[in-house]
């Protein structure tokens, strides 16, 4: 049977059958514009990191996000191609490049599916934090006691110095952002991106705006941008031009590897196919008009905040003590001042470029707010279909795939929920997003190929639409340029960032293990192996060309992991 029938009757099934909560199944309510909507939260996520990222690169910040983004826009013309495949899936490109590689490997398949869910879930735990910040940052002084107490659960040195598990303001009131979201996503798809669009129209002015006022005023100093020379500094710690040396490329291979986290993000826009009333034409459309929001957002926002900010220079040196060992870090203003890393001093900084009245700043900051929950939004409902249709095609646990009457996936989105409250309580929030970003690079690499293996093993099924060849390749290109970024800079982030990463990617083999060869006794689902045909007498024609692929990224990344060490 030709693939296109099966795939014209499972739409047709699903748009004129009632669907009821025992059928287990999503609910086809939305067009490519609530996809837009819900992807929408992408844009806030250049506020995770781009204090991080700027305090880190120095003045090249800028172009970081510059080049970041345009990787993210070529890449997204993959993922459109392989989610036109699989109208009938939800979830993602990673659960579309799944079913390229499981013919090659079923371990590969369920990394696939993993990595994007342990890259984007953190979302939840930093988005809530940083807005938890925002509002007591708002609210409270600094030194107030609701602001300064917290109780310490555990002690995560090993993985980094000073990380910890504790319990403070910022998680009590993070996790009731977290059961916010969770009502509302309770409620189904259609209701998400209702609730979406409104949040998306009250947050993304702001950033647009803020994007857009220095270029109309002028208020973007040169000095603040050239010379395009790495951060470095002197022996008392002055900042200083560094050079393009191992050190300075080290630098900028660290800041693209944790703007990709942000910047790619707009892929999750395909996370919906199976929830669209024309999958065939909306898909392409919701990833390219999230790609172009993103692209303005990415490139203006991070310039008007290093316009408005400046590098920074050194205030108070840093103190140490007999033995040499510093007691009391250096402090720095502009871009390198330390709320500026960590994000919690971000909307201020963001604020300010609009107007210094306290009115100002105080709508800007409920507005950023109103952005990171719209960030969490984005990311509740992509992150819990991944899990979902992981669950449905037998590489992830069975009860995964419960739905409610409205559709929604709500056993994958309690289980979001349950790991968020867990992450929440880190102290530090950039270590999570870097060490989550090692799998979203893996991810990134798998399904970027996944695009050619299914041109090669698939040639002739319907494509609704169909990349460009040049597009196809230069997205392949980019997997092996991402993992070359992780090899080299994941580490800035932390020393044991990398192999922290690699190590929760690893988590999910004892996972399928448990649900394919002991649950369903090695057989999977019957849609998963229908999934699966290829043309013809059914024999794959990538040859070892994916064993290739995997072979050389891991040889990559182990060598430019020790050269930047």
């Amino acid at each position: 049977m030709q693939k296109t029938v099966e795939v014209t009757d499972a739409i047709t099934a699903d748009v004129s059958n009632d669907v009821v909560a025992g059928n287990a199944s999503l609910h086809r309510t939305i067009s490519w514009t609530g996809a837009f909507w819900v992807a929408s939260g992408v844009p806030a996520l250049v506020l995770f990191s781009m204090g991080a990222i700027a305090a880190t690169v120095g003045k090249p910040a800028w172009l970081v996000w510059m080049i970041s983004i345009g990787f993210g826009f070529i890449q997204a013309f993959t993922y459109a191609e392989i989610a036109g495949l699989f109208p009938h899936k939800t979830g993602g490109a990673s659960v579309y490049g799944a079913v390229a590689w499981i013919r090659y490997s079923k371990f590969v398949a369920p990394l696939s599916i993993w990595c994007n869910w342990v890259a984007w879930t953190p979302v939840l735990s930093i988005g809530s934090g940083l807005a938890a910040g925002y509002i007591l940052t708002a609210m409270f002084a600094p030194d107030a006691a609701i602001n300064t107490w917290q109780l310490t659960l555990l002690d995560l040195g090993m993985l980094k110095e000073g990380l910890t598990l504790r319990i403070n303001a910022t998680f009590v009131i993070g996790s009731a952002l977290l059961l916010l979201v969770y009502f509302i996503q309770n409620g189904g798809i259609l209701r998400s991106a209702r609730t979406t669009m409104i949040l998306g129209v009250a947050a993304l002015i702001p950033l647009i705006m803020i994007g857009l006022v220095p270029l109309i005023t002028g208020d973007m100093p040169s000095e603040h941008f050239f010379p395009l020379s790495p951060l470095a500094y002197d022996s008392v710690g002055n900042v200083i031009d560094g050079l393009w040396n191992l050190d300075g490329w080290v630098l900028m291979a660290g800041g693209l590897f944790i703007a990709a986290w942000s910047t790619y993000g707009f892929e999750t826009a395909v996370c919906y196919t199976r929830e669209f009333k024309n999958p065939e034409t909306d898909t392409f459309k919701a990833i390219f008009y999230s790609g172009l929001l993103c692209v303005g957002v990415f490139t203006l926002v991070p310039l008007a905040f290093q316009g408005h900010l400046g590098l920074g220079q050194l205030i108070t040196p840093a103190v140490t003590d007999a033995a040499g060992n510093v007691t009391s870090a250096a402090v720095y203003d502009g871009m390198l001042a330390p709320d500026i890393y960590s994000g919690m001093g971000v909307a201020k900084a963001l604020s300010g470029i609009l107007g210094n009245t306290a009115f100002i700043a105080n709508l800007v900051v409920v507005m950023l707010i109103l952005a990171l929950l719209l960030s969490i939004m984005t990311t509740m409902s992509g992150a819990s279909r991944t899990l979902y249709q992981g669950s449905a095609d037998g590489l992830l646990p069975k009860f995964l795939s419960k739905v409610n009457e409205h559709g929604a996936p709500t056993s994958a989105m309690w289980a979001n929920m349950i790991f968020n409250f867990v992450l929440l309580m880190m102290s530090d929030y950039m270590f999570l997003l870097a060490a989550a970003n090692v799998s979203y690079v893996i991810f990134n690499f798998l399904n970027l190929n996944a695009g050619w293996i299914h041109r090669m093993d698939r040639p002739n099924w319907e494509r609704p639409y169909k990349a460009p060849t040049i597009l196809i390749v230069l997205g392949t290109f980019l997997a092996f340029v991402n993992v070359t970024l992780m090899g080299l800079g994941a580490n800035i982030w932390g020393a044991g960032t990398l192999m922290s990463g690699l190590v929760m990617a690893g988590l999910v083999f004892p996972i399928f293990i448990w649900r394919h060869y002991i649950v369903d006794k090695g057989v999977l689902p019957k849609e998963m192996q229908e999934d699966m045909l290829l043309d013809g007498d059914q024999k794959t024609t990538a040859g070892v060309l994916p064993y290739v692929a995997l072979i050389v990224a891991g040889v990559i990344v182990y060598f430019t992991s020790h050269l930047a060490s």
